[in-house]
């Protein structure tokens, strides 16, 4: 079981097999606290994208990266990326490579991954959302914002808080059914500090063992209908071998990270226009999906013939949907 839920939390959707062992409970909303924030930047770690990296200090926590092309027309973009043990924003590539150089746009590191620090410290659903509201407040600016996975929960409760957020679209969200086998309702009443304290003990030497290149390939290609992108196993290798990358996918794999009724607590919530892009998902389902769409706002997009990335198998008629719903009145 253990083995399974550290294997599951390398593939980009494995949102539900997180959530199938143990899902949070009400998530603790405090932040990290100064004195555990001892582990420095992964400055070493080669740049995901082509713009400018820079960072933003989030109290409590230490810095938190992002990437930047502010050139362009319109309202800036922020894209978001998943979590899971190899998240970066390389998972975010196809879109910023449409979008860059047309209107400014910004990609988040959650803090723990990618180029942001990664502290050995609580990590939290409010931890990660505070990084999106500070990006938000730093463009100064209305956002439309595009999340992935997991993100898609962050940018909601985001989204919730912050009203320069204007719209939402969510990539293969979590939070909108039962995922395959599980549940998503919390199923132990510590909110997954049990599991874990029994992942923590025994960590290293998983994630040393699972992030192999045979290990991420495998997992990544549960989330292609197609060949697994190169260019994307090379950078989850990359950043899997950074300093203190275990610690934010352990609190990830133990559940801390999910809303337990995401639907509820969060997107039924929402009052900006929101666009879910789905298809297939190996880890996740989309039960709900038509009682969201119901909602004033709220339209879905199926990208046929894909399994959770989309935008990087159909990169044009993501693009496409996406450009559709922000045009819309």
């Amino acid at each position: 079981m253990t083995l399974g839920l550290l294997l599951g939390g390398l593939t980009l959707g494995a949102v539900a097999a997180a959530q199938a062992a143990q899902t949070q409970a009400a998530p603790a909303q405090t932040a990290a606290t100064p004195a555990a924030t001892a582990s420095a930047a992964t400055t070493t770690l080669r740049p995901a994208l082509s713009g400018e990296r820079r960072f933003l200090t989030l109290p409590g926590f230490g810095r938190v990266a992002y990437y930047a092309d502010p050139r362009g027309e319109g309202r800036p973009l922020i894209l978001t990326v998943s979590v899971n043990a190899a998240a970066s924003a390389y998972e975010m590539k196809p879109l910023w490579d449409a979008f860059a150089g047309k209107r400014p746009v910004y990609v988040l590191e959650w803090p723990g991954f990618g180029s942001s620090d990664r502290p050995d410290v609580k990590y939290t659903p409010a931890l990660m959302t505070g990084a999106l509201t500070a990006l938000v407040a730093e463009v100064g600016r209305d956002v439309d914002v595009v999340a992935l996975s997991l993100g898609s929960e962050f940018a909601a409760r985001a989204a919730l808080q912050e009203p320069r957020i204007r719209t939402l679209a969510l990539i293969s969200p979590s939070g909108l059914g039962q995922p395959r086998g599980g549940t998503q309702r919390a199923a132990d009443e510590d909110g997954g500090q049990t599991l874990y304290n029994r992942l923590n003990a025994v960590s290293t030497p998983l994630y040393a063992l699972l992030r192999t290149r045979i290990s991420i390939e495998y997992f990544l290609s549960r989330s292609f209908r197609g060949p697994v992108d190169q260019g994307l196993v090379n950078y989850s290798l990359d950043t899997t071998r950074q300093p203190g990358a275990k610690y934010a996918p352990v609190y990830f794999i133990s559940g801390q990270l999910f809303t337990a009724d995401a639907y509820g607590d969060l997107y039924s919530r929402l009052q900006v226009p929101t666009l879910v892009l789905y298809d297939q998902d190996a880890f996740v389902s989309f039960d709900r999906l038509p009682q969201f769409t119901a909602q004033p706002g709220v339209r879905a997009v199926r990208i046929g013939g894909t399994d959770g990335l989309p935008h990087f198998e159909k990169t044009s008629e993501v693009v496409e949907a996406l450009g559709a719903f922000w045009a819309a009145p």
